[in-house]
């Protein structure tokens, strides 16, 4: 199976530096373009399936990818952003005076009350695997998805329940582009990840942040 994960473009909280997790943010101008760019690179790819998670923002890009190609759209909330719960909707600034004990930790396994645990995480980081494993076997899929959630999944893919364990390596720009393969036989293999050469074609409209 090939994988590819390709996180959406970039979001008007993106643009403004708010924290995101599952609150519901639009594409920005910019994140239009990126995503429209993102469909005319894998136009000449054969796809098999394109699934996206249920957030606006990256079912607007898996849109923009299936538009060059004969396949629905699957929504899928198992490929949604991390959970963040009362950090959703804030700024790195009110984040900061809200829980000043959170400056020197990860957004993503803070452990609030109210954001998703790790436990919730691993399990769904399994589940994805185990569904793609038993249904996508030689096939090509496209998972659009949002930052935080693909950096973990990789590492899931890596370290498998003991991902946590790792200090996180990856960072994933709007529409960054990672090609990963396995066979039921084989150990996982990263072709590349966070590709974004499709952004720097006429112009460069690379975007990264850290805010999920």
């Amino acid at each position: 199976m090939i994988l590819y994960l390709v996180r959406h473009g970039q979001s008007e909280a993106n643009l403004k530096g708010i924290i995101q997790g599952h609150a519901e943010f639009p594409l920005s101008d910019l994140g239009k373009e990126q995503a429209a760019l993102t469909g005319e690179a894998f136009q000449v790819e054969h796809l098999d399936a394109i699934f996206t998670s249920d957030l606006g923002r990256a079912k607007k890009t898996a849109e923009a990818i299936a538009k060059h190609h004969p396949l629905e759209v699957h929504t899928w909330d198992k490929v949604r952003e991390v959970g963040l719960g009362p950090l959703e909707g804030k700024t790195r600034a009110e984040m900061k005076a809200a829980f000043p004990d959170l400056e020197t930790k990860s957004l993503l396994t803070s452990g609030i009350e109210g954001s998703e645990t790790v436990e919730e995480i691993t399990a769904r980081c399994e589940y994805v695997l185990e569904q793609l494993r038993a249904g996508y076997d030689n096939k090509k899929v496209v998972i659009v998805s949002h930052g935080g959630f693909i950096s973990i999944f990789l590492m899931y893919l890596i370290a498998g329940p003991k991902w946590q364990e790792l200090t996180r390596p990856f960072m994933i720009g709007n529409t960054g582009i990672t090609k990963v393969e396995w066979r039921s036989d084989e150990q996982v293999k990263f072709h590349f990840v966070n590709r974004t050469n499709h952004l720097e074609r006429e112009k460069d409209l690379k975007t990264t942040t850290v805010l999920y």
